[in-house]
């Protein structure tokens, strides 16, 4: 099928609530050098996407103004300089934006395979969250067996990626959720124990799940009050990583309890970073996660599918927190 010069695409002109996201008509991205151009099957929602549309997360320098960080499709054009890929080929890729649209581009380098015996559905949900997960739990976190995982916000995307990945590489897991209904869900996953946040106190909780020893690793996307709980739940030589703040960006906390306990805090953001690091982090997930996923021992979980027309809708559910893991937007289909 040869390439279109003009495509669908959702915009969100000066940004806003859900209600400024429009489809809208663009020209196909062109391919650089190093990139791949995919016809784009199925896109993921994402929390930074609702940033962005809200004006508070700006794409860098030189990425599509387009909202969108993960896709599936078919391989519709190469640079000059790719190796790796042909006309074609069914992948999955972390962008650098624009994924919100009938063909996006993405570095080679960011391009996965879509795993033996998952659909293009399933595959556009894997990559924000496991190149997030890995390199915030097991590369900052170093995660290791034996060890125990606190996962915020459980029943997420990322949450649920994390607690699987976590659990098959044989870590104890914690959670915490708002209700029973994403509860159950992180135990069949995986989780040891999911901790009702409106119910109870989850320092408290984790001591006593812990006996009183605390967490090694604790996978934080909320941020503000969580800060300072958190340190304490942690155990000694523990690594808090940070990832988002739904709680704002500020916290107090007491100094201290990081030197007594001899505590790392950390995190990142994954779309800053340059091509190399997202080629490595892709490359460590084709050695050590898709494995996982071919095998069944790691799974999807889709919430819902939404058209791309629909995509206001996704982002109020997505707002919401009612979803029990990822919210897709069909493009194409399969």
């Amino acid at each position: 099928m040869p390439v279109r010069t003009n495509m669908a695409c959702v915009t969100h002109g000066a940004g806003g609530p859900p209600s400024v996201l429009m489809l809208s008509e663009s020209a196909v991205p062109q391919c650089g050098p190093q990139d791949v151009l995919i016809r784009v099957a199925f896109a993921g929602v994402n929390r930074p996407d609702i940033a962005q549309r809200q004006g508070s997360y700006p794409p860098p320098a030189g990425a599509s103004p387009l909202l969108g960080l993960e896709v599936s499709g078919e391989v519709a054009a190469v640079g000059e300089q790719v190796t790796r890929w042909r006309l074609g080929d069914r992948v999955c890729a972390l962008t650098n934006g624009g994924g919100y649209a009938q063909y996006a581009t993405a570095p080679q380098g960011q391009a996965l395979p879509v795993p033996k015996g998952l659909s293009l559905l399933e595959a556009a949900a894997l990559p924000e969250n496991h190149f997030t997960v890995w390199s915030n739990v097991f590369e900052r976190g170093a995660l290791r067996a034996g060890e125990s995982l606190l996962v915020h916000g459980g029943s997420s995307g990322i949450g649920l990626t994390a607690i699987q990945l976590a659990h098959a590489r044989g870590a104890t897991i914690f959670t915490t959720v708002g209700n029973q209904e994403k509860a159950d869900a992180c135990t069949r996953l995986g989780a040891d124990a999911a901790i009702n946040y409106k119910e109870e106190d989850f320092v408290e909780r984790v001591a006593q799940l812990s006996n009183g020893r605390g967490v090694d690793v604790i996978l934080d996307m909320v941020g503000g009050d969580y800060v300072p709980r958190n340190l304490e739940a942690l155990a000694e030589d523990g690594r808090l990583v940070q990832i988002a703040f739904l709680h704002g960006v500020k916290a107090q906390i007491n100094c201290a309890t990081l030197v007594m306990k001899r505590l790392t805090f950390t995190g990142s953001t994954l779309r800053p970073r340059t091509a190399d690091e997202k080629a490595h982090i892709a490359s460590q997930l084709s050695q050590q996660v898709w494995p996982l996923l071919e095998s069944g021992q790691v799974r999807t979980v889709i919430h819902e599918v939404f058209d791309l027309a629909e995509v206001a809708q996704a982002h109020e559910l997505m707002e919401s927190s009612r979803h029990i893991g990822k919210i897709m937007l069909k493009v194409a289909g399969e």
